[in-house]
């Protein structure tokens, strides 16, 4: 009888990835570890050791097995990420001893959002000039505006297997950001920016639609960098990458993502900050030059901001008028139908907007219902939204008066956030400290104060 296959936790690292896509391709294949190291002539425990992230494998290893599984190059295209989480863990692929799980991405228990220069962190977040972008959005005419210099039938021209490897790359940075936060993993994206993505951008794409196609994918990894820009508190810069984002989707036509970009991360990036009312206009802005050509799952998420940036404002009403269209719109999206970077809006990630609405509501009740569902639904690798919405949660308990349920839940939520380098989380976990201080002399609040000091000492109110 077979032993069970190990589970593989793919968003661990950049190694954990691979061996997960190994093992996915190698299943689709219909073939087991013997046989394709025997179709590689590398030893099927290598070919295990390697899958499950017990051992970097060579440039042959890796070589070999995309022939063997006809994958057109995928696994080799993960080579320079592979190599990079290699270097830095100081790690060698022919040691005698064979490699361990150490040297992942980040350390099991981080306790700080590292590497952030305080300049970078200072530089102000400036709604002042985000009607502007949002308006010459708006306003752009339509078609495609790319401005890639170079002689078509140059060397270095873009081809779709180039842009098919820098998506893979960007969906393993995506995932790993989920669990970890941004911490470490932003110079890592930011290094494949400055190495790889620069080199497309400045080579002649080999047709029109390579070349859509490839400022829709650098549009993505901005958006991902002001993602990461956001959590690790630098909210300046946050708003410059969100902005090249949006103008590189005027250049690639893509109307839909550029009114993702202006809704979702501009329009909740200036819900951060504290401008709401910028945040309506952007979100509204979005609705009016997206919808036309928006997915169902992509109207959802614009509809959510909206109501979002109105709960903020007191709007109560206009604020349920829009969380209605949007689970209206949830309900008919199919994944298979939206864009790939949509997808993770599902009715868990509607349930923590429809909450954070009921919170600023002053809405406790309401607030504790949705996120319930919001939490039940999450999945566990999601740690940075697992540990803001349980700590959301713990504000909302303490809003109600129920001060054990809030400590214990704000418990889980310091959990959570000492998995991640997130300086949300941490943000999260000064708020519901604050929350709790009209009852800082009961034990239980005492007590939290203690475990926040002992786990997370950067959140200490």
């Amino acid at each position: 009888m077979g032993q069970t296959p190990r589970m593989l936790q793919p968003s661990l690292s950049e190694r954990h990835f691979f061996g997960a896509e190994l093992r996915r391709l190698r299943e689709r294949a219909n073939l087991s570890q013997a046989r394709l190291g025997a179709m590689i002539r590398f030893s099927a425990d290598l070919v295990r050791r390697v899958e499950t992230a017990d051992r970097f494998p060579s440039r042959e290893f890796v070589e070999a097995c995309d022939r063997a599984l006809a994958t057109e190059g995928a696994l080799t295209r993960l080579l320079p990420l592979l190599e990079g989480s290699r270097d830095r863990a100081g790690i060698r692929t022919d040691s005698p001893s064979g490699a361990t799980n150490t040297g992942t991405l980040l350390p099991a228990q981080p306790a700080q959002v590292p590497g952030v220069a305080d300049m970078v962190v200072r530089v102000p977040f400036q709604p002042g000039v985000l009607d502007r972008a949002a308006l010459d959005w708006l306003n752009a005419p339509a078609g495609p505006r790319l401005s890639v210099a170079g002689r078509a039938d140059s060397p270095d021209q873009v081809h779709e297997e180039d842009l098919d490897a820098a998506e893979t790359a960007l969906a393993m940075f995506r995932q790993l950001d989920h669990t970890h936060g941004a911490g470490q993993l932003h110079a890592q994206v930011q290094r494949y920016v400055e190495r790889e993505l620069n080199r497309l951008l400045a080579s002649p794409p080999a047709s029109d639609a390579i070349g859509r196609h490839l400022y829709t994918l650098a549009a993505g990894f901005f958006e991902l960098c002001g993602y990461q820009a956001v959590d690790t508190g630098a909210h300046g810069l946050a708003q410059r990458r969100y902005l090249r984002a949006l103008r590189l989707t005027q250049a690639g036509d893509d109307r839909v993502f550029g009114s993702y970009l202006l809704a979702v991360n501009i329009g909740h990036l200036a819900l951060h900050c504290g401008h709401p009312e910028p945040a309506l206009r952007m979100a509204l802005t979005a609705v009016r030059g997206g919808e036309p050509q928006a997915t169902p799952g992509v109207t959802a998420a614009l509809h959510a901001v909206v109501a979002r940036a109105h709960a903020r404002l007191g709007h109560e009403s206009d604020c349920l008028t829009h969380l209605d269209i949007a689970e209206r719109h949830l309900a008919l999206s199919k994944p298979e139908n939206e864009p790939s970077w949509i997808r993770y809006f599902t009715p868990a990630y509607l349930a923590d907007e429809i909450a954070h609405c009921f919170h600023d509501l002053g809405r406790p009740q309401q607030t504790q219902r949705h996120l319930q569902e919001a939490l039940t639904e999450l999945s566990p690798t999601h740690v940075r939204r697992l540990a803001i919405d349980t700590a959301l949660l713990a504000s909302s308990l303490a809003a109600a008066g129920k001060i054990d349920e809030a400590c214990a839940a704000a418990h889980n939520a310091v959990d959570h956030a000492a998995r991640t380098t997130s300086h949300r989380c941490l943000q999260r976990i000064v708020e519901v400290q604050a929350d709790l201080e009209p009852y800082r002399c009961e034990p239980e609040v005492r007590e939290l104060s203690d475990y926040v000091r002992q786990q997370l000492p950067l959140a200490v109110l």
